[in-house]
């Protein structure tokens, strides 16, 4: 099975757990679009995954290029080799995003970092040990997005009812149309050569790294502005599914 074949799934295979996951990247891209203009710009893609956003911004903007990051070797092994017709539009990097992966990175002056549904992995003080130093390595003007969910907390309890049954419903009409399930999709990469010893490193770099707290999107917007960006709000929204954009000033 090719990388596009496995990427194709993994998207079918997400898009099951994300409703309407296409207007999500749609308007990171615009976004994307309004900073760059027509000027060459490189884009900081954080917990890259096999490159589907990465795919998407290179697809949409062809003055950009991309220089995306992940600590996962069996999704870095896929991404590479998914991304590789973009040829030097693309810099794949094997990095911690909590720690140390600026100096491996070492580059500044983005016009932009993204990110989609990873970042949640990430306990808060490593996320706004992380937002610090998104804005360190951004240019002025320069905008962060970041797609994921953000789980309503007990002063919602209506619209957190409504969301779990929309996610509910969601996920029905997609496995009932041949979309694979998580673990399904990870069972499908078990022939790709080198496999073993990749899940073997997975397992060893995150190893005793627990599931992390849900948090609600107003949390994120505050660690942001704590962070240092001048302006931070969300830019779409789907019940508990946003994306939310910050500006360095």
């Amino acid at each position: 099975m090719t990388a596009a074949d496995l990427v194709r799934r993994w998207d079918d295979q997400q898009a099951a757990y994300i409703a309407e996951r296409e207007q999500r990247f749609a308007v990171m891209t615009d976004v994307l679009r309004h900073v760059v203009g027509d000027e060459s710009a490189t884009v900081l893609d954080l917990a890259c995954g096999p490159g589907s956003l990465a795919a998407r911004v290179l697809d949409a903007i062809p003055n950009v290029r991309i220089v995306a990051v992940d600590y996962d070797p069996v999704l870095l092994e896929l991404a590479t080799d998914y991304l590789a017709p973009y040829g030097d539009r693309v810099r794949i990097v094997d990095a911690d995003l909590t720690s140390g992966w600026r100096e491996v990175v070492a580059e500044e002056g983005f016009a932009g970092a993204v990110s989609t549904t990873a970042l949640h992995w990430l306990w808060p003080a490593d996320l706004v040990r992380l937002f610090g130093e998104v804005t360190e390595v951004l240019r002025p003007g320069g905008v962060f997005l970041d797609g994921d969910h953000f789980r309503f907390d007990g002063r919602a309890p209506r619209i957190a009812r409504w969301a779990a049954d929309h996610d509910r419903r969601t996920q029905e009409e997609a496995f009932a149309a041949g979309a694979q399930t998580w673990d399904r999709w990870w069972g499908s990469l078990s022939e790709r050569p080198g496999h073993a010893a990749r899940v073997a490193e997975r397992e060893r770099r995150f190893a005793g790294r627990d599931a992390t707290p849900s948090t609600a999107v107003d949390f994120r917007l505050a660690a942001l502005s704590q962070a240092g960006f001048a302006e931070v709000g969300t830019v779409w929204q789907l019940y508990d599914d946003y994306v939310t954009y910050a500006v360095r000033g």
